[in-house]
């Protein structure tokens, strides 16, 4: 049934592209995606509760079998990612060219379908492929910027996704070697040296890890989705964040047989991920657009679901299954619930552009001329992922504080101080990450300085409202959620997910070490709100005395001096300025005499890590080389005539050469 399904949804996602190539209204075009993800969703309900996982034979070629086959850990992760993109093509997308951004949509859930669930290297690398160019054309379609701003935020994302593409063609070469089937993969390797296997381990950590947003890929994620609408950060943070690590998830635990450096190359997963986390939050909180903001969110996220699996492979270097199983079930809980809370403010954002035009973190009466139902779906997103309870952030990340908890099981040095690292680092993350979200909806929401704008169209609204809902009902229903991943045998997933849920309490694997219960605790929450509602009652009836702020002695409190996003950031950046390097510029015009002031300038920003010392100096050594590759296309006919010369000697010389 569940492939039936996902047929069904490609089926019609092509249709998709059919439509939008064919310049037919933009309504059928997003008519038939949008049925493709009902469908691939029910695929996903399917695939992870009801049926057990099948193989179906999608075509021959030669040596060549092309496969599909799902594990249920895949459709439930897939699942939820897809309930934010039918969330986004709903709300709809401001997007300057519709057509192009219907295919890349349907291009980028294709790729993620086939990633998800393609048994072979061949067909896995051009699913890959085609998740990057229908990000590409999701960001053309777009055109949130100016048009070179656009192509170089698309360019810029490409060129860093094809170095990863490049690593990944490489491990599967590797891997590969003898047949391109997965199945053969681990028995074919384990004969080879522990130094190759490692190589390969780091080969898929760079290639998957180029779109995840590791460290130094981090670095094209603001610029991509700073020059995009949140519909396609929805897609971008959500399936497509979602299927890339996933297969991460299947490089390690189906393509890598066990070998002696496991060790290392968990602790290289954890540092990895735990450094990306905090590198990522910290520049997420420095950012003064929406946009750009959740882009660095989504990174910290995804080094942090990666943790997750540093982690597993750890616990299955000591043999450790239960364990393993539950720090890969936790990977799997938080990535499901980053869907869903960054699609809602994905949509957000949207919504002040909407609205006031632009994608600022400002005060602009956002909430105030809005239905509390938008706040309210706001709201339990940024709370999710400000790992507040009772939502999904706080569900994940204290599973990840629990399994890191576990370090003292494993037997080596080595790996107990990799988790030791990577539990101070997600603490520092946790905080930060709260600061973060609590400048977004505070100034980005509540905040009542500003100019009025429009009302927005109600079906964002709705939207916004339905899926931060879901964000809360992720949270209240994991124990029935976690089931779905029971029959999963991937890195013993199902044997873990059973031992996590004690009736409404979710536990980490005992129910005697410690629990939580978001579900109860919804339950219990409204009660005890009874007691500060009778404490404001009784201040009702006893008399209030309300009385404006103080604002430096004025009547009024003046609108420059609002909280800006730079005012609520601004001790942190100096704190941390060995990190952002920041530059501020103040200078001020003067007519005549120094006091009267005509103009004054002030620039600031942070400095890019990675940027001019890694890939400033590697733009400029390509375009050396290709200036001197340049002089080989200098237009002489007798140049060419000897190229052709040259080229028939080598043909000739091979041919004979014994």
């Amino acid at each position: 049934m569940s492939l039936d399904l996902f047929g069904i949804a490609a089926l019609l996602w092509g249709l998709a592209l059919l439509l939008a190539a064919s310049c037919r209204p933009p309504s059928a075009s997003r008519g038939a995606l949008a049925l493709g993800i009902v469908a691939a969703l029910g695929g996903c309900l399917a695939g992870a509760f009801i049926d057990h996982p099948t193989t179906a034979s999608l075509f021959t070629s030669g040596a060549l079998f092309v496969r599909f086959r799902i594990d249920p850990a895949a459709a439930w992760l897939l699942g939820w990612g897809l309930v934010a993109a039918l969330a986004a093509v709903c709300a709809g997308t401001p997007a300057h060219r519709p057509r192009l951004w219907t295919s890349g949509a349907s291009l980028s859930l294709l790729g993620a379908l086939g990633v998800a669930g393609l048994q072979d290297g061949v067909s896995f690398l051009i699913a890959w492929e085609l998740m990057s160019l229908g990000g590409a054309a999701l960001l053309l379609g777009d055109r949130q910027g100016p048009v070179p701003q656009n192509g170089r935020a698309a360019l810029f994302m490409l060129a860093l996704l094809e170095v990863g593409s490049v690593a990944l063609l490489a491990a599967i070469l590797i891997l590969g070697a003898r047949h391109p089937a997965f199945a053969s993969w681990p028995v074919t390797l384990r004969q080879a040296p522990d130094g190759l296997i490692f190589v390969t381990g780091v080969l898929l950590i760079v290639g998957f890890g180029a779109k995840l947003g590791l460290l130094p890929f981090y670095e094209w994620y603001p610029a991509a989705y700073g020059s995009a609408s949140g519909a396609t950060g929805t897609l971008l943070s959500g399936v497509v964040l979602n299927a890339a690590w996933f297969g991460l998830a299947r490089g390690i635990f189906q393509w890598l047989p066990r070998f002696p450096g496991l060790t290392a190359f968990g602790a290289l997963l954890v540092v990895i991920g735990t450094l990306t986390a905090v590198l990522a939050i910290l520049y997420a909180f420095q950012q003064e657009d929406w946009r750009r903001l959740l882009a660095f969110s989504s990174a910290e996220n995804a080094a942090v679901a990666v943790v997750a699996l540093g982690a597993a492979v750890l616990f299955r270097r000591d043999h450790l299954p239960l364990l393993e199983g539950f720090a890969f079930t936790v990977g799997l809980l938080h990535l499901g619930g980053h869907s869903l809370a960054k699609g809602t403010l994905m949509l957000s954002a949207d919504h002040v552009h909407e609205t006031r035009g632009h994608y600022r973190i400002a005060q602009s009466r956002v909430l105030a001329q809005s239905p509390w139902t938008l706040g309210l779906g706001a709201l339990c997103a940024v709370m999710s992922l400000a790992a507040l309870p009772p939502q999904a952030g706080f569900v994940s990340e204290w599973y990840l504080f629990q399994t890191v908890f576990q370090d003292f099981r494993l037997h080596g040095a080595e790996a107990q101080i990799a988790l030791a690292f990577a539990g101070a680092g997600l603490a520092l993350t946790a905080a930060i990450a709260l600061a973060t979200m609590a400048k977004l909806f505070g100034i980005g929401l509540l905040g009542k300085n500003g100019v009025s704008g429009p009302a927005g169209t109600m079906r964002r609204k709705g939207t916004i409202l339905a899926l931060g809902l879901a964000v809360l009902g992720y949270a209240v229903g994991m124990p029935w959620w976690i089931r779905g991943l029971v029959q999963s045998r991937l890195a013993h997933t199902g044997h873990a997910a059973a031992r996590l849920v004690h009736g409404l309490i979710l536990v980490p694997l005992n129910p005697h070490f410690a629990f939580i219960s978001p579900t109860l605790l919804v339950i219990v929450g409204p009660l005890l709100a009874l007691i500060p509602l009778g404490l404001l009652a009784f201040g009702m009836k006893s008399g209030r005395r309300v009385a404006p702020i103080w604002a430096h002695g004025l009547r009024a409190l003046p609108q420059a001096s609002a909280t800006t996003a730079l005012a609520f950031s601004n001790a942190l950046r100096e704190f941390y300025s060995f990190v952002y390097r920041p530059r501020t510029i103040a200078e001020r015009r003067i007519e005549k005499r120094p006091y009267f002031i005509k103009a004054v300038r002030f620039e600031y920003g942070q400095t890019a890590l990675f940027g001019p010392t890694l890939f400033t100096p590697a733009t400029r050594f390509v375009r050396a080389l290709a200036q001197r590759a340049s002089i080989l296309q200098r237009g002489s006919m007798n140049a060419y005539l000897a190229y052709i010369g040259i080229l028939l000697l080598l043909v000739l010389g091979s041919v004979f050469w014994r």
